[in-house]
């Protein structure tokens, strides 16, 4: 069980690097007008998206494999899971969302700001401080 809980942590802890780094690397592509940066940014946003997914998918299966291996009974009393559940949930999705930005900026059809991209850059930021408070503190 606990080599379970170290995998699980280990890959969050690599999937959120790239999920706090990537809308960073927007930034620097919506705010350049260089078109060789551009496509740098372009092929490392690419190579970092695609080096972090398999993270948030290995995420996702070492912490199936907790929950599997509590039970039924304690997954049901878990309250603050169920929240955090919710929270991962909006996560995966904001990592696909990363996708649709990512694609938008290699193929220069993207109508958002620098600042923008900033926002968007602090999101995971909240999610993971909840996420964290809900695993340790188990308040709900």
């Amino acid at each position: 069980m606990l080599w379970l809980k170290a995998l699980h942590v280990f890959f969050v802890i690599c999937w959120f690097a790239g999920i706090f780094y990537l809308p960073r690397l927007f930034v620097y592509h919506a705010q350049s007008d260089n078109l060789a940066v551009k496509k740098q940014l372009s092929i490392m946003e690419r190579r970092l998206f695609w080096f972090v997914t398999p993270f948030a998918v290995l995420t996702a299966v070492f912490g199936i494999a907790l929950i599997v291996n509590y039970g039924a009974a304690w997954f049901a009393v878990s309250g603050w899971l169920h929240v955090k559940l919710v929270l991962v949930v909006g996560l995966y999705a904001y990592h696909i969302y990363l996708y649709k930005l990512m694609k938008d900026l290699h193929h220069n059809t993207s109508k958002h700001s620098a600042k923008f991209f900033r926002i968007i850059n602090e999101l995971p930021v909240l999610a993971l401080l909840a996420i964290v408070a809900l695993a340790v503190v188990k308040f709900i």
